[in-house]
């Protein structure tokens, strides 16, 4: 069976409308990642190692809930579309969850680590009732092949704004806020607001966006993780983005650490964030055209590249010497850009091809396959650097002060922060070099499912 296709180009409004949604889930992908390491070390003085496990749980239990919310949204029709109501209902309690998550009651620590943890779950359980459907949907929205890189741009766009404002906002608001846990609370809320406010948005931007009905399927969704499984292309992919996202999960809990350590100015992180995020916003035109001109894996494969040769490079970089810091953390974010856009512009590329295969609709169990893997890497990587301020010996504060630590310590900070993320980009191409999929690929698949109708 055919798909029941969108042939028409979309407005510019329409990609703008879905696209804000990004800042949004760009802010939350962003603070728990940057802060909530911090805040549970150095200000409520919970050990590295049962912070670690707070951080790690709740994204492993991503991996049973993005599949599963992915495949009841490719069930699921309405007048507002099969997506659109499930970014309804994220968008209205991850931003309670959020909030929560850093307005902690006076408990002990034993207590305070079960509080954070239901928190943090409860928050990436609404996170995910939001994203999956949201990712899921450019895949409908256009069957367009570079349109949709066109879609992702602004996205990528948006996100990088979301991203900023996590990034660069959220420790400003920390400190405005006369630090602590009353300093974090005030975080809370604001960032909470601002989450609502771009999700929903996302929501009301979306209503113009064609609705595609479900295809018939009895399918199980045990029966859509093995077909997933067989779609090569789509778990050569997945591989390769979960190794990078990875490394940036372990380099996004090391910033704060980084900034205090080894700079020896915690408001350094706010400005190395800009650093890395910022570029997006210029560089995001010029890898549009780069991927028209020479393809999307190859502008991944020199995105990713070039974010390892920065990481090398930042790790050989003097402390004291902030102008070189900063130009290196500007290439790996110009290259991070890159490692955004592409990976997010082939994905419904491989789904699409599942489709033009099968004749089946099932972006949701793709997207909450996808979803994942990346959370997954989010959760495990600042474990990792958790895991790697323990083994070197690295000291818990009380409200965050600043102490000289031992000089594993120091290392261990660099190793997580700068060169472990490299190794790991670098590791992904390996992986990339075996992708096979491009837009003449998937009109073959086309050709030959109707030959063989």
């Amino acid at each position: 069976m055919a798909r029941q296709g969108i042939k028409q180009s979309l407005s510019k409004s329409t990609h703008i409308g879905y696209a804000i949604g990004s800042a949004g889930t760009g802010v939350f992908s962003t603070v728990p990642g940057l802060l909530l390491l911090s805040f549970m070390v150095r200000q409520l003085e919970i050990p590295a190692v049962y912070a670690g496990m707070v951080l790690l749980v709740p994204r492993l239990w991503d991996v049973i809930t993005d599949p599963f919310i992915g495949s009841l949204s490719d069930r699921s029709f309405s007048r507002w579309g099969a997506r659109r109501p499930w970014m309804l209902a994220g968008s209205l309690t991850l931003p309670v969850a959020f909030f929560l998550m850093f307005a902690v009651p006076d408990l002990p620590t034993s207590s305070l680590v079960w509080y954070i943890l239901f928190m943090y779950i409860l928050g990436t359980t609404t996170f995910t009732i939001y994203q999956i459907p949201y990712i899921a949907m450019p895949a409908e929205m256009t069957e367009h092949y570079h349109e949709r890189t066109a879609i992702m741009s602004w996205r990528i766009a948006l996100m990088t704004i979301g991203i900023l404002i996590g990034g660069a906002a959220a420790p400003e608001l920390v400190a405005a806020g006369g630090g602590g846990r009353e300093g974090y609370a005030l975080m809370a809320v604001v960032i909470g607001v601002v989450l609502f406010l771009f999700m929903f948005g996302s929501f009301i931007g979306t209503r113009r966006v064609p609705n595609v009905r479900p295809i018939p399927s009895t399918a199980s969704f045990r029966e859509q993780a093995s077909a997933a499984a067989r779609n090569r292309p789509f778990f050569i992919l997945l591989g390769a983005y979960f190794i990078q996202v990875l490394g940036i999960g372990v380099m996004l809990a090391g910033v704060d650490f980084y900034s205090a350590n080894i700079l020896g100015d915690p408001g350094q992180t706010s400005i190395l964030f800009v650093f890395l995020i910022g570029p997006a916003l210029i560089t995001m035109p010029f890898w549009v055209r780069v991927g028209r001109r020479l393809g999307k894996l190859a502008g991944y494969m020199i995105c990713t590249a070039l974010f390892s040769i920065g990481g090398f490079s930042l790790m050989l970089s003097r402390p004291d010497q902030l102008w070189m810091v900063y130009l290196f953390v500007f290439v790996m974010g110009a290259a991070y850009a890159g490692t955004q856009l592409f990976p997010f512009s082939m994905l419904p590329d491989t789904i699409s091809s599942d489709t033009v295969r099968t004749g089946l609709r099932r972006a949701g169990a793709y997207t909450g396959i996808w979803m994942a893997g990346e959370k997954a890497g989010f959760a495990v990587g600042p474990a990792i650097f958790a895991a790697i301020l323990a083994l070197t010996g690295y000291i818990e504060t009380e409200g965050g002060i600043l102490i000289d630590q031992p000089s594993l310590a120091l290392s261990g900070v660099r190793i997580g922060f700068i060169l472990l993320p490299a190794i790991l980009m670098g590791a992904s191409l390996l992986i990339l070099r075996k992708y096979r999929l491009d837009d003449e690929t998937i009109a073959a698949l086309g050709a030959d499912s109707e030959d063989t109708g």
